[in-house]
């Protein structure tokens, strides 16, 4: 969350000649809602569900850059999915750079009305572990995101690197 999947995903794509999707978009088309009112209406159990559902039909052989929400790769059939079809990239940031990121805007449900540190603090002691398994890992932090895009390049064409 903030950590420039979406920025980062696109001049990726671009720069690989490839299509780009952000799945968070492609969920919001299929629902006809935002992502915060489907939390809001449904919960993030059913948020997820329907996360997984749009993520296992991205991935359909076409290659092409998704960048999946923050929470999508936590979903153990999401992320065995990404790993067997597809290279997982990891961004991460630390928590103090993520929230000065997020805290700009309150349209992220599971901050609105929290303490952004707090939450991002909580979220990554959690997500990392699991995180860590994506093939890649990229620092991003304070880095413009086309060096973030350099070091995935470069991670891309020489499997088992990490930025």
């Amino acid at each position: 969350m903030g950590v420039g999947k979406s920025t980062v995903g696109r001049r990726l794509a671009a720069r690989l000649r490839l299509p780009f999707v952000d799945a968070d978009h492609a969920i919001e088309e299929a629902a006809g809602m935002t992502v915060a009112e489907i939390f809001e209406r449904f919960g993030e159990a059913y948020f997820r569900d329907g996360e997984r559902r749009v993520i296992a039909r991205l991935i359909d052989g076409t290659p092409k850059v998704i960048a999946t929400g923050g929470g999508a790769f936590i979903n153990p059939e999401t992320r065995a999915l990404i790993l067997e079809s597809s290279t997982a990239i990891w961004l991460h940031a630390n928590p103090d750079v993520l929230a000065e990121r997020v805290g700009r805007r309150d349209t992220r449900p599971l901050l609105r009305g929290k303490n952004p540190r707090a939450v991002l603090a909580e979220l990554a002691a959690i997500r990392n572990p699991i995180y860590a398994e994506a093939h890649i890992h990229i620092t991003s932090n304070k880095s413009p995101h086309e060096t973030t895009v350099n070091a995935i390049l470069k991670a891309i064409r020489q499997p088992g690197q990490t930025a």
